[in-house]
């Protein structure tokens, strides 16, 4: 999800993506993912994971060399969107393996705590992987790299993960999982669109009506069918909950916020991706640190108590990295980075374990899904709301000297600006790009008040469901 971050301004010009393309090569991987993940971890009960988790790594393997050899932005979106197919298989497939593997409670939150660890710290280190192969190759390298990746693990999936049965009398419904997709997409479109500086109403409202449809779809189809893709009563259960909840806001935050810094540091600063992805370094190492740690601590302290501590630490990170600006010193920005790394790696390992434990066996495959949509589509949300907020403040407070005269696709984006410097006389180039950096520099400080609002609401409320609880655990037993 995040190599393609630090790609997307040289990539952007090579392809001639627009802002809106853009944002779609982004958002069409978690978008598909976070539709078809009902689907599959359904299938993966049936079936069993260790096969789903087979076939997830061939369709990501193909669909990563197509990605990496796209001609054009239409191209790449479109194996973008085949790659959450594979992506959309292989997720709740692990978790379940997890689950049904690791018998002991304290095995089984720890193994859940790495891997919420190893997905935190992958999405910040996804930045610094994308930083060194674009120093010395091409955009599509940050895609081929999938590659020996997926045969490797192919191999170890084979040799080394023991096969668990599913369940052959559960049934699968692909159908339920299509309404799910269209109404995520549709309702995610419309959004986008409200959001925009320029908002064309009849884009927003048919875009939400059609999601609203095929959503009211999806839910009167769970209720006449035995073929549940979401058992609802699952959240009933508050842990559960409110592991899902914080899932979604940590993926949220996370990926809104590394969307932001990868552009502001090359785009402002000047740096190479590979400069830009070292940066934010710490975010990834305070997460594979804090995620192993918290898993074994949380079943003593209590989930809702650990969650509350994870969530204070990273709205704290948050919120004086957005107070403190880009005029901080490098150990501040540093430190600030690894308060949000501590506390999305640890938070991440909590909600795992929280929604994993709360599941019975039967449902590991269910649960897993579950899990697996809260971050992906808080990841695409984070995306796509904290980058809209930047992209209409940027045109909104962008005002370049009247004799640069930009064209009007200018107060697009910051790099359509620069791309436009081309025709702007010399004397004129540095006031238009003092004008944007500023403009730009508004637009962050826009979208990061916003994650740091939504982090804050988040521990308030977090603090509020743990006020009480006792330092133990209730678990399903089967």
């Amino acid at each position: 999800m995040t190599v393609l971050n630090v790609a997307l301004p040289s990539l952007s010009q090579q392809l001639g993506a627009t802002t809106t393309e853009k944002l779609w090569m982004v958002n069409a991987y978690s978008l598909v993912m976070a539709g078809l993940l009902p689907g599959f971890g359904t299938l993966a009960d049936r079936v069993g994971s260790r096969t789903i988790l087979i076939w997830g790594l061939i369709v990501f393997g193909v669909s990563s060399t197509l990605a990496a050899f796209a001609p054009s932005p239409t191209v790449l979106i479109a194996a973008r969107g085949l790659l959450a197919v594979g992506a959309a298989m292989m997720m709740p497939a692990t978790l379940s393996i997890v689950r049904l593997v690791f018998k002991q409670d304290q095995e089984r939150a720890t193994a859940i705590g790495i891997w919420g660890a190893v997905w935190a710290g992958a999405a910040a280190l996804g930045p610094i992987i994308g930083g060194i192969l674009l120093e010395h190759f091409w955009w599509g390298a940050v895609f081929l790299i999938n590659v020996p990746i997926v045969i490797v693990t192919l191999v170890l999936a084979l040799t080394r993960i023991p096969h668990v049965p599913g369940n052959p009398d559960r049934r699968w419904d692909a159908l339920t999982s299509a309404y799910l997709t269209i109404s995520l997409i549709a309702l995610l479109y419309g959004l986008k669109g409200l959001l925009k500086p320029e908002i064309h109403w009849h884009e927003v409202l048919s875009s939400a009506a059609l999601g609203i449809v095929f959503g009211w779809r999806f839910l009167h189809r769970q209720t006449a069918t035995s073929a549940l893709l979401i058992d609802f009563k699952l959240f009933q259960k508050g842990r559960f909950s409110l592991g899902a909840t914080v899932a979604l806001v940590a993926g949220f935050s996370l990926m809104g916020v590394q969307y932001i810094l990868s552009q502001e540091l090359q785009l402002v600063r000047g740096l190479s991706p590979l400069q830009a992805g070292l940066f934010v370094l710490p975010i990834a190492l305070a997460s594979f640190v804090s995620g192993p740690a918290v898993g074994g601590l949380m079943l003593r302290v209590g989930m809702e108590r650990m969650i509350a501590i994870m969530m204070g630490l990273a709205a704290l990170g948050v919120a004086l990295y957005a107070y403190s600006g880009h005029l901080a010193p490098m150990v501040w920005e540093m430190t600030t980075m690894g308060l949000i790394g501590l506390g999305m790696g640890g938070g991440m390992a909590v909600a795992s374990t929280a929604i994993m434990m709360g599941a019975p066996e039967e449902q590991a495959g269910m649960a897993g899904s579950i899990e697996s949509i809260s971050y992906e589509l808080g990841g695409t949300l984070g995306v796509a709301v904290m980058g809209s907020v930047m992209a209409s403040a940027y045109a909104t407070n962008f005002a370049p000297p009247a004799e640069a005269n930009l064209p009007a696709s200018a107060w697009d984006s910051i790099d359509q600006t620069l791309l436009a410097l081309t025709n702007v006389a010399t004397a004129t180039q540095q006031a238009v790009v003092s004008a944007a950096n500023a403009a730009f520099l508004d637009g962050v400080a826009s979208a990061l008040f916003i994650g740091t609002t939504i982090m804050v609401a988040l521990l308030v409320g977090t603090v509020a469901f743990a006020w009480g609880k006792k330092g133990d655990v209730s678990i399903v037993h089967h």
